[in-house]
């Protein structure tokens, strides 16, 4: 037997009736959030004082926390007027987090979205395959498989370990040209 409420739906139906409403509906969820500048892909928002026309990636070093437990006196021993205890102290246990080193954000110098052309992600792909760091295809697409040699090559080779090509990396395999001012 089923149950039907005042509009004639049955339970089931009206939970269908719901779900089909919410399906429609644009709900963004928490891990939606836009990436923060440079994190995830080259940014023009570099670090105060980055020379205007530069474009920068960004790692985040977490803050260390550590958890402090302390035994804090709420009263003191009673103590009678011949020194002797007439009741001990009472203590109670406060826990609280501290901070002991603070969030750094670790930026580092890109090429710029418009150099990086399909030409010149080939050009990676190539460099990487060299070095024996990328097996897939010369497409000249910055696909998964491309960021993730490309991420594995610059760790390796200590630059930062970011899905975004950094701009020493980029130099190290060929495909910038050096400043020559910075070498003199």
């Amino acid at each position: 037997m089923q149950f039907k409420n005042q509009s004639g739906l049955t339970k089931a139906s009206a939970v269908l009736l719901a779900l089909a409403a919410l399906w429609g509906c644009d709900i963004a969820s928490v891990g939606d959030a836009p990436p923060e500048p440079g994190v995830r892909e080259a940014t023009t928002q570099g670090p105060a004082g980055a020379a205007p026309g530069t474009c920068w990636g960004r790692t985040v070093s977490p803050a260390v926390i550590e958890t402090v437990t302390e035994q804090v006196q709420v009263q003191p021993a009673q103590i009678s007027t011949t020194g002797e205890i007439q009741a001990l102290p009472i203590y109670r246990t406060e826990t609280r987090q501290k901070i002991v080193t603070p969030r750094k954000d670790n930026w580092f110098e890109t090429p710029c979205a418009d150099q990086l052309t399909p030409e010149f992600i080939a050009t990676l792909q190539r460099a990487l395959a060299a070095r024996g760091e990328y097996d897939g295809a010369v497409s000249g697409l910055f696909d998964a498989s491309t960021r993730k040699a490309m991420r594995t090559y610059q760790t390796t080779t200590g630059g930062p370990d970011s899905p975004v090509l950094a701009l020493a990396t980029a130099r190290s395999l060929g495909l910038i040209a050096v400043d020559r001012a910075t070498l003199e």
